[in-house]
């Protein structure tokens, strides 16, 4: 096989250590080193001093991330590789013959890189995905709170549609402050204009009995709560302070159906804004996890699955989609398309593919997005659809020359 790399190292990363291979030609050397920022820059300056050409490693959890810092610092190029694409031969598994294998296989140009933004991305990244877990973990104690209500016999949620809105917690705040059960005139204090029709309810769903203990935890839970919105609206000025240089794409992004201000920060920071390393829509999708997956066998295709790819782009994606589907747009038609014949969740898939290609050109192009309208697909073979339906409504019982007469 052809060589591409006559000085390369392949790393064996370990939570405390890391197994390094180097080659030269025909030469091989095997160290170890510690998972220490020392020990990493010593094997820096031991690769630099060994003229070596590329760095190959598995992106085995958060391990490689400071091999990775110090690489790129030292100006040593690197590669981290999904472990499922370099994996060894079963059996004959050691750290030092994984070593050997990565090296190998990097010799010869057969790992496929993964896509490692820099250092600037990569740290908003933290800060984004760090503030999807915050909304989370509040949602489940949103949960946990309406089960605590629930056990209470507080039947707030069948009246109130979001149990941490303003009337919500006016309420909730009332029964645990007060002993007294509430009134027609404190209810009406409480709530706002569009639920004073539902006093009577709101009495009814309210009157259940909290013991002492019981009150003291659903506190818990809701101070818990509201220290969660706070740190979410910290992470969302630190979002909009580091964010200022991509304004303008987040704009281009809001325009589009289902893609609101805070999702288009989420795809962007995911993917960046540069888009030359993508070289087609097919491979940006693919990376994101939105392409449909090969299975081929005696020249038949096969159902399959999406690829795997980026978890966080494809979930806001997902959720964008969602969205889209309810708006007036060409995403609608698509979708009300190919439900029908594929269920809703394929159907969803689709049009967040298609979403993802248009933020692709958007990215890549500069330009703005145009809606092709909803009623794109029924612009064409007009005069066959208005045959088919004609059809259609002779066999329900309709007669054209009798609706004429009618009209007439």
């Amino acid at each position: 096989m052809e060589v591409l790399y006559e000085r390369c190292c392949g790393i064996d990363v370990h939570k405390k250590v890391l197994v390094c291979c180097f080659k030269c030609g025909k030469k091989q050397e095997i160290r170890t080193f510690g998972s220490n920022n020392d020990d990493i820059r010593e094997m820096a300056k031991w690769l630099l001093d060994g003229k070596c050409q590329m760095i190959a490693m598995e992106s085995t959890g958060s391990y490689w991330k400071p091999l990775y810092n110090i690489f790129e610092l030292s100006g040593l190029e690197v590669i981290v590789a999904n472990a499922r694409d370099i994996k060894n031969v079963p059996v004959r598994k050691t750290d030092i013959g994984d070593a050997e294998w990565i090296t190998d296989l990097l010799k010869h140009g057969l790992i496929r890189a993964s896509y490692i933004p820099s250092r600037e991305q990569r740290e908003l990244r933290e800060l984004s995905r760090y503030r999807v877990s915050l909304i989370q973990e509040r949602a489940r104690e949103l949960n946990r709170l309406q089960k605590m209500l629930e056990g209470g016999n507080v039947k707030i949620t069948n009246v109130v549609s979001d149990i941490n809105g303003r009337s919500s917690r006016n309420l909730l705040k009332a029964l645990l402050e007060n002993d007294e059960p509430l009134t027609e005139e404190r209810v009406q204090g409480m709530v706002h204009g569009k639920m004073a029709h539902k006093v009577d309810a709101i009495l009814k769903a309210m009157n259940g009995f909290l013991t002492p203990l019981q009150k003291q935890l659903i506190r818990k839970v809701v101070d818990h709560i509201d220290d969660m919105t706070k740190r979410i609206g910290e992470m969302d000025d630190m979002l909009t302070q580091y964010l200022e240089p991509y304004q303008e794409a987040i704009e281009k992004l809001d325009e589009l159906p289902g893609v609101g201000k805070r999702s288009a920060e989420t795809i962007l920071i995911e993917n960046g804004l540069d888009m030359e390393r993508f070289p087609t829509d097919k491979h940006f999708s693919s990376w994101a996890g939105l392409s449909p997956g090969n299975n081929e066998s005696v020249a038949k295709k096969k159902l399959c699955r999406t690829v795997k790819g980026n978890k966080t782009l494809k979930t806001t994606m997902i959720q964008c989609a969602k969205s889209a589907k309810r708006c007036k747009s060409y995403f609608r038609a698509q979708y009300e398309r190919l439900v029908v014949r594929r269920g809703a969740n394929r159907a969803t898939v689709a049009v967040a593919h298609s979403m993802l290609i248009a933020i692709y050109h958007i990215l890549k192009n500069g330009s703005r997005f145009v809606d092709l309208g909803e009623d794109f697909y029924a612009r064409f073979n007009r005069e066959k659809k208005i045959s088919h339906h004609l059809k259609q409504l002779t066999k329900l019982g309709w007669l054209p020359n009798a609706a004429e007469a009618a009209l007439a």
